[in-house]
């Protein structure tokens, strides 16, 4: 960096460690030094502005507004503005695309990182190629010291970010965070008509109760009588592929680890062995726990359900599945969009969105193994679900007479799952989605409170969560309804076991993974996610598994 410090009667570094004295201390030789050294690299200052010349300043373009200031052993490169008061303190990194309000504080040692390596297998990361969203930060925040804010994250006006936090997320406005990765600790300023912090309470018993329980509600789901000793869903069910998955995804969000009392290893061998080398899927067990022999039948929808629960469940300890699914890597353009008119969409909707789940997150999985399959069937997938989504409701299909629209809402979130989430692509109509959904959580004849079950509940949150990352389209009812939905939903989890799939019946495994990702969704939408210490990691992740667009 060309120049020297800027002399002063203060001490050698005097404004280069203690910038804000600048402000009010400078004198007029000091001042046209620091105007002298911002025209000679095309910085745009504000009055009193500030940058010591022993930061490591590489801008393309930097722009500081009045009383800001970056001090010494900063570094910050690419395009970075920063509004009036704002400040990059001692040793702080800012770099990339980074867009700040007014009154921003970064702290000393703070990085701030507006780009990312590719992480593509099979070449080295660093000569992998970059990408960039950038980093924006609201009016009146405080980053702490020692503070990581990576590529692509927003933070919202009056937010605080605690000393140490490793921020990987957007934080919303007026929400305090720390940790790693960074979740919401309290409210600073609490947003308009936001969940209380009764909610907010609750939450965090529930989870307590959840987490010291986890091993009580999986104990009473294993069965050392059958073959190896394996779980069922609840005591006295039938074996069940499923009920293996859920039981390691249960463990992994109360437990951190796996169910026992197998070794984990054991557990995830076993459910690599059920995999079929011909066609890819997963078979069945049969009423002795033994894995039905022969061929898996593509037109069960167990098997179907194994593409994603055995898939995740693999997934969420590293492993993958042996072979690609060669069922879907063989289906050309031409076969697939026969196969999706050909789809129950006007009497069975559910169904229909079910096989193009799997069909999705079988794509997912053969991609992550290398095998893209035929040339165009994603797009033919992505385009017809575009095309074919109807614009007045936001769904797919139209519902039997009598029935409601059950089944399409049931069916568009099994079919957007394995599709426009699981691969980060927008969906085609949000608001009108929105309409649907909020209509559809009127029909007492599947909402009322002793008629609720997880598979309608879960179809009804994940679409609207999933719509709120494009629109704010009836937000304040949504987050009402999503508020209802919680509340009641913390009610029904009975200690030692767990939930139950629907009301009456006996808690279960698959009733409690698919309450804790419905009582995480649901919270999320309600702003109070991040109080809870999980968030769905397999079959129910929010977060896209590939994404298919740069």
């Amino acid at each position: 960096m060309p120049g020297g410090p800027i002399p002063t009667t203060r001490g050698a570094h005097g404004f280069d460690v203690e910038p804000w004295r600048f402000r009010h201390e400078a004198d007029a030789e000091e001042r046209q030094a620091q105007a002298a050294f911002a025209e000679q690299h095309a910085w745009r200052l504000g009055t009193d502005a500030f940058v010591s010349p022993l930061a490591a300043v590489e801008t393309e373009d930097l722009a500081l507004g009045d009383r800001s200031y970056v001090a010494a052993h900063a570094y910050v490169s690419g395009s970075v503005h920063l509004g009036a008061d704002s400040t990059v303190n001692y040793g702080a990194v800012v770099r990339g695309t980074v867009q700040g309000g007014n009154g921003v504080r970064i702290g000393a040692h703070t990085s701030l990182l507006a780009f990312n390596h590719g992480m593509e297998p099979g070449t080295e990361v660093f000569r992998q190629p970059l990408t960039s969203r950038g980093i924006t930060v609201g009016d009146d925040v405080w980053i702490g010291s020692h503070v990581v804010v990576l590529d692509g994250v927003s933070v919202g006006d009056h937010a605080v970010l605690a000393a140490g936090a490793v921020v990987t997320k957007d934080v919303p406005a007026g929400a305090v965070v720390g940790g790693n990765p960074a979740r919401r600790i309290r409210w600073r300023v609490p947003p308009a008509g936001h969940a209380s912090d009764d909610l907010a309470d609750a939450l965090a018993r529930f989870e307590r109760r959840a987490r010291e329980q986890a091993a009580d509600v999986l104990s009473r789901s294993w069965d050392p009588g059958l073959p190896g000793g394996q779980f069922v869903d609840r005591p006295g069910a039938g074996p069940t592929v499923r009920a293996q998955c859920d039981a390691l995804e249960v463990a992994a969000l109360l437990s951190d680890g796996a169910p026992g009392p197998l070794p984990l290893d054991e557990h995830l061998d076993r459910l690599q062995s059920l995999q079929d080398s011909g066609n890819g899927l997963v078979r069945r067990f049969d009423a002795t726990g033994s894995p039905v022999p022969g061929t898996p039948d593509p037109d069960d929808g167990d098997v179907l359900y194994h593409v994603l629960c055995v898939g995740y469940a693999l997934d969420l300890h590293g492993r993958r599945f042996r072979h690609p699914v060669h069922q879907v890597a063989r289906t050309t353009p031409a076969e697939l969009v026969t196969a999706l008119d050909g789809l129950p969409w006007t009497t069975r909707a559910w169904g229909a969105g079910a096989w193009v789940d799997a069909f999705g997150t079988a794509l997912r999985w053969n991609l992550d193994l290398g095998e893209p399959g035929q040339p165009g069937t994603t797009a033919a997938l992505f385009g017809w679900l575009t095309l074919e989504c109807d614009p007045r409701t936001g769904v797919w299909g139209t519902p039997p007479a009598g029935e409601g629209a059950l089944q399409t809402v049931n069916g568009f979130y099994r079919a957007s799952r394995g599709t426009f989430a699981q691969f980060d692509v927008p969906l085609p109509h949000p608001d009108r989605l929105v309409d649907t959904v909020l209509a559809h959580l009127r029909d007492q004849r599947f909402f009322a409170a002793d008629r609720r079950n997880a598979c309608n509940v879960l179809d009804v949150a994940h679409p609207l969560w999933l719509a709120g990352k494009q629109t704010a389209h009836r937000r304040e009812e949504v987050v009402t309804a999503a508020r209802a939905l919680l509340t009641d939903a913390l009610r029904t989890w009975q200690d030692g076991r767990g939930f139950s799939f629907a009301v009456g019946r006996d808690p279960g495994l698959q009733g409690t993974e698919m309450w804790l990702a419905i009582v995480w969704l649901l919270a999320d939408l309600c702003g109070v996610g991040d109080v809870l210490g999980f968030r769905p990691r397999g079959v129910h992740r929010p977060e896209p598994a590939l994404t298919l667009h740069p």
